[in-house]
């Protein structure tokens, strides 16, 4: 077969990688911020019960997890949630990815706002700012500063991460390969590593970028 073709639905088949590296990143990171604020919260049985759900999805696999929100609502409660809408497989993949990079992402946030020196807020507070004005004016600006490297590593993680999607045959770019190996051709599998390196070489420069230009918080 003509190496330009397989390329070609290699490429098609990693537009799902990246389609879910996307959604994660667009909703897993304002999840993992608010549950950040349920770990930190003052009201001690929401930062208890955020704690543990944070502790069992950072303690079980992600692939385990894929499974779960899969087949466990039909298996076990009969709802056919994910076979009744278009790309069921895909939704139901990115909704365990969201949850799980959420609970990674709030670790980093609360590691951030907590390094933050709690003069900083009295002095808000001596000039009469409200506890979100703080946040968002004073606080948030070098907790972003702060949170970049550490983010930017699970970032990075993640993109590698969406070939686990294949669990529940989702047709990313290793799956699609690995059916050209079975017909007797090998180089397309390796071919997939220049994909994913494509990738992570772009998202390096525009961390490396980004960290730059907050690095007047210095």
């Amino acid at each position: 077969m003509n190496a330009a073709i397989i390329y070609g639905r290699l490429l098609e088949s990693f537009l799902l990688n990246c389609k879910l590296f996307v959604v994660t990143l667009i909703f897993g990171l304002p999840l993992g911020l608010v549950i950040a604020f349920g770990s930190i919260s003052r009201f001690k049985p929401l930062a208890y019960l955020t704690k543990t759900f944070v502790w069992v999805i950072r303690g079980t696999p992600l692939m385990l997890q894929i499974i779960i929100i899969y087949f466990v609502p039909s298996l076990v409660f009969e709802v056919y949630l994910w076979s009744g809408i278009s790309g069921g497989r895909f939704w139901a993949s990115a909704a365990a990815f969201i949850i799980n990079y959420a609970c990674y992402f709030s670790e980093i946030y609360r590691g951030g706002i907590e390094s933050i020196p709690l003069g900083q807020s009295e002095a808000g507070q001596v000039l009469g700012m409200t506890r979100a004005q703080i946040f968002f004016r004073v606080t948030l600006l070098q907790v972003i500063k702060r949170i970049v490297p550490p983010m930017g590593n699970e970032i990075i993680t993640l993109v590698k991460d969406t070939s686990l999607a294949r669990i529940i045959s989702n047709k990313e770019v290793i799956m699609m390969a690995e059916e050209y190996t079975a017909k007797g051709l090998i180089w397309p599998l390796f071919s997939t590593g220049l994909f994913f390196l494509a990738a992570v070489g772009i998202l390096t420069l525009l961390l490396g970028y980004g960290e730059k230009k907050l690095g007047y918080f210095r």
